[in-house]
């Protein structure tokens, strides 16, 4: 089933449903009726529906960010050398390995990846840069941003 397929048919309450589960991944199915107008068991029915179809496919927990020793993140451009699919695939085979990559984006435009970088502990920028990204295949430039504060997070 394509995605297009998968989400084509989802009505009001599924759509509701979601977007309480989003704000709230810990929600009752007795919260989850009352928010969006439906009994309990009708939200939960549904609910499971949505994770068997692959819609909603894992809840998650957010942790402060001073409890896991985090210093800071950097996120980064990757302009790769060539558009070869072999270049791809063996920057993303390293880049899946990476502990202080917890994002990797294939992107459109000026940059083929957008990394997340998460420094934790005594992990540099400069220690990642140098030891980890400049050595990853096929990497012609890095482009690198700090970010100053998170405002949103999922």
């Amino acid at each position: 089933m394509a995605n297009a397929d998968k989400f084509s048919d989802l009505d009001s309450f599924d759509r509701e449903l979601i977007k309480v589960l989003r704000a709230d991944a810990r929600a009752t199915a007795a919260e989850l009726g009352e928010k969006v107008g439906l009994s309990p068991s009708a939200a939960h029915r549904r609910v499971k529906i949505l994770e068997q179809r692959g819609i909603i496919t894992g809840y998650r927990a957010v942790i402060a960010e001073n409890i896991q020793g985090k210093q800071g993140t950097v996120f980064v451009h990757v302009t790769l050398q060539d558009q070869r699919r072999e270049t791809f695939e063996k920057f993303e085979k390293v880049a899946l390995t990476c502990a202080p990559i917890e994002e990797c984006h294939l992107m459109s435009g000026e940059a083929d990846y957008l990394l997340k970088i998460v420094l934790r502990d005594s992990l540099s920028y400069e220690d990642v840069h140098r030891d980890v990204l400049s050595t990853m295949p096929g990497v012609s430039k890095l482009v690198s941003q700090f970010s100053i504060r998170t405002v949103k997070m999922l």
